[in-house]
């Protein structure tokens, strides 16, 4: 639901590796993680399209080269000025009956929902019915403590503390997916596990806060969420396809939702009751840009209202989260923008609004593992739009040993990379995150994937090399200048690593945690989360370890009780663990 709604691996549609099942961070960009297809041709860096070929056609090469024309598909819309500019469509609606995508196609618009709960809960507010400063208890009596005192506007910023049940270990599979429930159920589900955090504290995306969202909608207007969505904003907008997503099979336009890229299959199912306030809305993609231009033009809720919707999130500790009430806050080619993305079985959405602009662009996909994530997609047609366009790369074959000098650790005031080679293939690591796959594009140009917006450029004729990093947020790239090699591999002795193994008992979230061995103990152990693959861990000390692929740092230590402990950090969090005696 989105920015993310499956959990963290469905963030990049169920593609990415992960480690825990954590909900994803509010995102308006990704980076994808695919291999480049062919390594023939040179380097291409587009031109201005828009002033070669037409807009439409221009924003048409786009979605054909990201989504095949027999597999899942997308369809796009672009507006300037409450003017749609481009509206197109890519792909199959349907597999089996070869269908395709038509721009009138209806698709689940998973976390895109939350705006439209929000907007609606706002209206409440300005009716009287409802108090942003209320605590939960006020509108939902029977919600026990300590969430129960929990202030109503900490669901809509997602700061509430309250678990996300899309993170429940174990809890989002068919049998719990695939029927309907109460509102009630849904509420059962996470009402009585111990809160996450005291509110405030932090920011952690949240399904749970917009399910009890919807809630608070139905308890005071006593009728379902959805359909006060619609009697408040989409019969006043002239939104004929924005419906609960109860009513899918019923509407001859809604498409098939698939998962898996390189062979579609069916989406695991999910009855909509599941998502409720926090993702269960289907819409075409012209009635999602109807509705965020009414709402950047303040035809939907106040002004007051609006301001709120878009304001930063403050934290107990002075610090302020870039999310305000279903949306989220960031850049895009140094421009403030506005959007939300979402992830669901079978589908991947996003869309964007540009103030400066008034631009509004949105991407709707029937895969929740599509060939390229709509944010990528979305983010071309915003620079295309801005007549702007993001460069464009194909993979070259590359002599390893003419980067020899060129490799090493690359420091900022604001960052540090690494950059190396291992087993005939290039990479970069940033520190704290997540190791990625590099291509060399020639001319030391170096990106990650062909559909992708990050790429640099090494100079290595300057004195320290520099590495010129861009992304999607600035034209101006972060220069990075080389410090110093990449220290050499740190072994830890092998009974040392024995004390390691064995499996560790996480208490939150619960869940058993297995490191052993690599083949011989000279080889490393892995760690191995329920349900998931096994990580090889690299040797940051003799205590600390990293899985570089997932931004994942793993340490052991015995704990006051003196068994050996674990903690796992990714994405901000902290999970700790024991040993377990047997």
């Amino acid at each position: 639901m989105g920015l993310s709604w499956i959990s963290n691996q469905a963030g990049k549609g169920l593609r990415m590796k992960y480690l825990l099942m954590s909900a994803a961070i509010a995102a308006l960009t990704s980076l994808g993680a695919c291999a480049p297809n062919g390594s023939e041709t040179e380097p291409v860096v587009a031109p201005d399209t828009a002033a070669e070929i037409s807009f439409e056609a221009a924003a048409n090469q786009i979605l054909a080269k990201a989504y095949p024309a027999d597999g899942p598909g997308v369809t796009a819309i672009v507006t300037k000025d409450n003017e749609t500019v481009f509206l197109g469509a890519r792909g199959l609606a349907n597999l089996e009956t070869e269908q395709p995508l038509a721009t009138d196609s209806v698709f689940r618009l998973a976390s895109i929902t939350k705006q439209f709960a929000a907007a609606t809960l706002m209206l409440l507010v300005e009716d009287g019915t409802v108090d942003l400063d209320a605590p939960i208890k006020t509108y939902l009596p029977d919600y026990p403590e300590p969430g129960a005192s929990i202030e109503v506007r900490r669901l809509l910023n997602h700061t509430s503390g309250i678990p996300s049940y899309t993170s429940i270990p174990g809890w989002m599979i068919p049998a719990n997916t695939g029927r309907e429930r109460s509102t009630r159920e849904m509420i059962e589900v996470f009402s009585d596990l111990p809160a996450d955090f005291e509110p405030g504290e932090e920011w952690r995306y949240n399904n749970s806060g917009y399910l009890l969202v919807g809630a608070i909608i139905e308890s005071v207007t006593g009728e379902p969420w959805a359909d006060v969505v619609k009697a408040r904003i989409a019969e006043p907008l002239g939104l004929t396809s924005l419906d609960s997503g109860l009513a899918e099979s019923e509407i001859d336009a809604f498409v098939v939702g698939y998962t898996d890229t390189d062979s579609p299959q069916l989406a695991q199912k999910l009855h909509q009751s599941v998502p409720h306030a926090a993702g269960a809305l289907i819409s075409d993609v012209e009635d999602l840009a109807i509705w965020g231009n009414a709402l950047h033009d303040l035809e939907v809720v106040s002004p007051a209202s609006y301001q709120e919707m878009i304001a930063p999130t403050p934290l107990n500790s002075g610090d302020s989260f870039e999310y305000g009430y279903g949306l989220g806050l960031g850049t895009l080619l140094d421009q403030d923008v506005i959007g939300h993305s979402g992830g669901i079985f079978g589908f991947s959405t996003n869309s964007v609004y540009v103030p400066s602009e008034d631009l509004f662009v949105a991407v709707l996909a029937n895969s929740d593992s599509p060939t390229v994530d709509p944010g990528t997609t979305m983010n071309r047609l915003v620079a295309l739009a801005l007549a702007t366009p993001f460069p464009e790369f194909s993979a070259q074959d590359i002599d390893l040993s003419t980067l020899e000098s060129a490799f090493g650790i690359y420091r900022s005031d604001s960052v540090t990379r690494s950059f190396f080679a291992r087993d005939g293939e290039l990479f970069t690591y940033r520190e704290n995150g997540v190791e990625s796959r590099a291509y060399s594009a020639g001319n030391n140009q170096f990106f990650y994937d062909p559909n992708g917006l990050e790429w640099f450029e090494l100079d290595l004729e300057a004195t320290p090399a520099t590495m010129a990093f861009y992304s999607s947020d600035s034209r101006e790239p972060d220069v990075l200048e080389w410090s110093e090699p990449i220290p050499e591999e740190i072994s830890v002795a092998p009974e040392i690593l024995d004390t390691y193994l064995g499996v560790y008992v996480l208490e939150i979230p619960p869940m058993a945690v297995v490191a052993a061995q690599n083949g011989d103990l000279e080889n490393g152990i892995t760690l191995q989360l329920t349900g998931q693959p096994a990580f090889p861990l690299d040797v940051i000390s003799e205590t600390e370890f990293a899985v570089r692929s997932v931004g994942a740092i793993i340490r052991f230590a015995p704990t006051e009780a003196g068994a050996m402990g674990l903690q796992i950090e990714q994405g901000g969090a902290t999970y700790a663990g024991t040993k377990a005696e047997d």
